[in-house]
């Protein structure tokens, strides 16, 4: 979907909104999905593993005058794990800092995920039906119906499917409303001030998932070693972490074949965020319970103590 981008030099500060949007839910709600097809890019990770989003990413769009800051954020759950605490403070806390927060809800959902939500937070909120378009049109009409009881609660409540845009201009123009009057935060020509190698370590995690399914577990993760950007070539190394040997046998395929297939399809998305050449180099480690320590869980970026 296009963005409308401003020019940063004849921005008048008086003139202009900006504010920082939670996009929450329950984990597999589609929040990446729908992040990216806002965007126009493949920024957020999309996967079909539950707990797929661990940290927060800014990701900006420019809509005339207004700049709108998403925070894409781990899906909201249960905390047994360390890794899984870790996730729903980053959750959390982006709930708690963002003007305004989009609860994203599949149509097919009941309504008690809603519900532990405004449990935690009287914010100004959109709430969004997403998946709407598999849903029948009589069957969404008592969906909806079921969700008015909670009209005090949102702003707004809207219907979405990434194939209907007129939903995603309607999200859109709602925020617009709401954004607080700001001087812009970033730039307008970036996307995202997260940095490249924190995007790429999401893109190499991402191809990990997509071509093994569920074979490994989702507390896999990867390590950049290495990243040098050369006139014309990006050189990375990353390390994939997994548990168990056996589950480094199942990465690497048979006479590598898997890690090849990972590393192609990481490369030719890097390749096309970073509009150059790449040259990738995978490995894969054992770290046994690496997301169960925090020291370990620290090294790969989890700070605890922010």
């Amino acid at each position: 979907m296009p963005t409308q981008r401003a020019t940063f030099s004849k921005m008048n500060p008086k003139d202009t909104k900006a504010g920082f949007v939670a996009v929450l839910g329950r984990p597999n709600a589609g929040k990446s999905t729908f992040l990216n097809t806002l965007l126009g890019e493949k920024l957020a990770l999309v996967s079909h593993k539950a707990n797929a989003t661990r940290k927060r990413m800014n990701l900006i769009l420019m809509h005339g005058m207004t700049q709108i800051v998403f925070v894409d954020t781990p899906g909201i759950h249960k905390q047994e794990k360390l890794l899984n605490q870790y996730m729903l403070k980053e959750a959390m806390q982006a709930l708690n800092d963002c003007d305004i927060l989009l609860f994203l809800s599949p149509a097919t959902d009941k309504t008690h995920h809603y519900e532990e939500f405004l449990k935690h937070t009287k914010k100004p909120h959109l709430l969004l039906l997403t998946k709407s378009d598999l849903i029948p049109k009589e069957s969404l009409l008592e969906i909806i119906a079921k969700y008015e009881r909670f009209k005090d609660s949102y702003k707004a409540l809207i219907p979405i499917s990434t194939k209907d845009k007129n939903s995603l201009i309607r999200v859109i123009t709602e925020l617009e409303r709401l954004m607080p009057h700001n001087p812009y935060y970033y730039d307008p020509e970036i996307l995202s001030p997260n940095s490249t190698k924190e995007i790429v370590k999401e893109m190499i995690r991402e191809s990990v998932f997509e071509n093994l399914s569920d074979e490994l577990p989702y507390e896999s993760d990867v390590l950049i070693t290495r990243y040098t950007e050369k006139a014309h070539l990006h050189v990375i190394r990353a390390k994939i972490i997994v548990l168990k040997e056996s589950q480094k046998g199942i990465v690497i395929g048979k006479d590598g074949a898997t890690l090849k297939r990972i590393g192609r399809e990481a490369r030719l998305q890097i390749e096309k965020f970073v509009q150059q050449k790449v040259f990738l180099e995978l490995f894969v480690k054992v770290i046994p319970n690496w997301n169960k320590e925090k020291e370990n869980l620290q090294k790969f970026g989890y700070n605890f103590e922010d």
